[in-house]
């Protein structure tokens, strides 16, 4: 069993897609950074690697039982067995997770430049591991908050962190689903088009806003955002949030 030792974490929780879970670049000051004492490497298939990375879906039971209680937290001069912790890679990215006791890989962690450059040295010595798995079906509502990676390529973590937000916004629109409501923040998006806004039905006017807004980010988009949220205490506390983090970006080294 392999070992990295002195691993920096800062945890994404319950996140089913890897774009959400930052590379070292994007860490922010105010993120928590969980210091792990030691942590087993394991090295494993691109299909395994990408099972992990982009869902929430119970691990393999041997992959669960190679790594039970080998893994430790440092708390001062405590040293903290941790369940089920582990990094995978694949040969060309790699991942820190921990189940906090369950079977799937709740939190999940990006590596620094230096350990990561570590990890490949490593797997040089090392034999690849294909676990077996059974990838789970997402339910289709879920499509609209959870977009595929394509539309989220090139955007930095806020611009991420808002489109997320701005989806949340459409999927409460698109639960009430009340016409005029609808039309209007359609004429919003596309005061040019009215006229035939007008005349559209519910499924029309939802499938031309969503289908539109999905693709890229601008500040016509955050501005939608910003207006769609609005008397949403949830959603503008995050909006919120996302803007003090504007220049917060880490200087860790």
């Amino acid at each position: 069993m392999l070992y990295l030792y002195d691993v920096w974490a800062n945890w994404f929780e319950g996140e089913e897609h890897g774009y959400n879970v930052c590379y070292f670049h994007e860490w922010r000051k105010s993120d928590r950074i969980d210091l792990l004492d030691q942590v087993p490497l394991l090295y494993i298939t691109d299909e395994c690697f990408s099972f992990i990375e982009n869902g929430m879906n119970d691990l393999p039971n041997d992959l669960l039982n190679k790594i039970h209680k080998r893994a430790y937290r440092r708390n001062g001069q405590e040293r903290k067995e941790i369940a089920y912790a582990c990094i995978v890679s694949n040969g060309k990215n790699s991942l820190a997770f921990d189940t906090i006791g369950y079977q799937i890989p709740v939190r999940k962690s990006r590596l620094i430049p230096r350990q990561e450059q570590l990890v490949y040295g490593m797997l040089k010595s090392t034999k690849q591991l294909d676990f077996k798995f059974e990838q789970k079906e997402k339910e289709a509502h879920n499509d609209i908050i959870s977009l595929k990676q394509a539309y989220v390529v090139g955007l930095t973590r806020r611009e991420r962190q808002l489109k997320q937000l701005l989806m949340m916004a459409l999927d409460q629109l698109r639960t009430i689903n009340n016409l005029e409501e609808l039309r209007y923040w359609l004429t919003e998006w596309e005061p040019k088009k009215y006229p035939f806004i007008r005349y559209m039905d519910k499924d029309k006017v939802w499938n031309a806003l969503y289908h539109d807004v999905k693709h890229g980010w601008s500040p016509r988009h955050e501005e939608l955002c910003f207006q769609l949220i609005k008397g949403h205490p949830f959603l503008e506390n995050m909006w919120e949030f996302e803007q003090t983090q504007k220049h917060n970006t880490s200087k860790l080294k």
